[in-house]
């Protein structure tokens, strides 16, 4: 279903199909209602106004074949089109790309660039790829990485690719994801396995945030230090389940705040992270390991971080040693 479908100045009522069976509420509502602001469609749902089968749900709740979902009317303001993608960026977008098949796309995202439009965002990096291949009828995010973190991330050429990969997301089986991060002081080289839970909170500012919290969701991520220096550990993390901010929050749990983390860290880290010339998110997604949904091959990508990431942790005494 396309969002031409749809009239948001009502309320409109879909069935889900089997293309979309288990994805989640909210990245559905985003596929079929392009050109809706992000902070819209999730200010609806956490009011309470989109329903499954007449129930309120969540925006992390699975849709099932058959489901059907109430969109409310949704007043919204005409939108510009995305601007053109420049020579610049699709440079950089051409060269990033590390993987391309019949169904699949991999790119290592650059630091800085959102991974899809609103919010302020005109273009982001789903928005450029489709202006760059408009041959391609079906591009779709499989998952998320925040603007900041920079690194491997997934885009579906096939509906069918999409639902494979983002259930074995789901399922937690199937698909691994390594990420490398500079963290602040010196990680103790025996913690391995962080596991406390994670619940999503707003503060009244209506900034979204991720606390610990025995409330909140089961939150499992592995990490492993690679080197140390004099203020700063590289570390990598794995995380066994698929949280918001689940690294990020682990890691300050543990008392290692992520360098340049500008949600969580403190004064004090951030005048270090000053002092030693940090200017952003010092987390990048490097390794993904899966069996492709239609070849069936394993396939084992990586992609190491930029030269401005790699220069940060040779300054600060903790090179990526591979």
């Amino acid at each position: 279903m396309s969002q031409t479908q749809l009239d948001t100045s009502k309320v409109s009522f879909v069935t889900i199909n089997d293309g979309n069976d288990g994805q989640r509420l909210d990245n559905f509502l985003l596929s079929i209602l392009k050109g809706v602001p992000k902070a819209l469609i999730y200010r609806v749902i956490r009011k309470g106004e989109v329903r499954i089968n007449k129930k309120r749900a969540k925006a992390d709740t699975r849709v099932a074949e058959g489901d059907i979902v109430r969109i409310p009317p949704m007043r919204i303001a005409q939108r510009d089109e995305a601007p053109p993608v420049s020579s610049v960026l699709q440079g950089i977008l051409d060269n990033a790309i590390i993987h391309e098949d019949d169904g699949l796309l991999v790119v290592n995202k650059p630091s800085g660039l959102a991974v899809h439009g609103g919010s302020g965002v005109n273009l982001g990096l789903i928005e450029a790829l489709r202006q760059m291949r408009p041959a391609h009828t079906f591009l779709e995010l499989v998952h998320r990485l925040d603007r900041d973190t920079s690194g491997l991330i997934l885009v579906a050429k096939k509906r069918s690719v999409l639902t494979a990969l983002q259930r074995m997301l789901a399922n937690k089986s199937g698909i691994s994801k390594r990420y490398l991060a500079m963290v602040h002081g010196g990680w103790n080289r025996k913690t391995r396995d962080i596991k406390v839970p994670l619940l999503r909170i707003e503060r009244q500012s209506g900034e979204r945030m991720v606390v610990v919290d025995d409330e909140g969701k089961k939150a499992h991520t592995r990490t492993r230090l690679i080197s140390a220096g004099a203020h700063y550990s590289l570390i990598e993390a794995e995380p066994v389940t698929g949280r918001t901010h689940q690294i990020r929050v682990h890691c300050q749990y543990e008392g290692h705040v992520i360098a340049g983390d500008q949600k969580y860290r403190d004064k004090v880290l951030v005048e270090i992270d000053k002092k030693q010339g940090v200017h952003r998110l010092f987390l990048h997604a490097w390794q993904l390991e899966f069996r492709h949904p239609l070849s069936g091959d394993f396939l084992k990508l990586e992609a190491l971080p930029d030269n401005d990431f790699q220069k940060a942790l040779e300054k600060g005494g903790c090179p990526l040693e591979v």
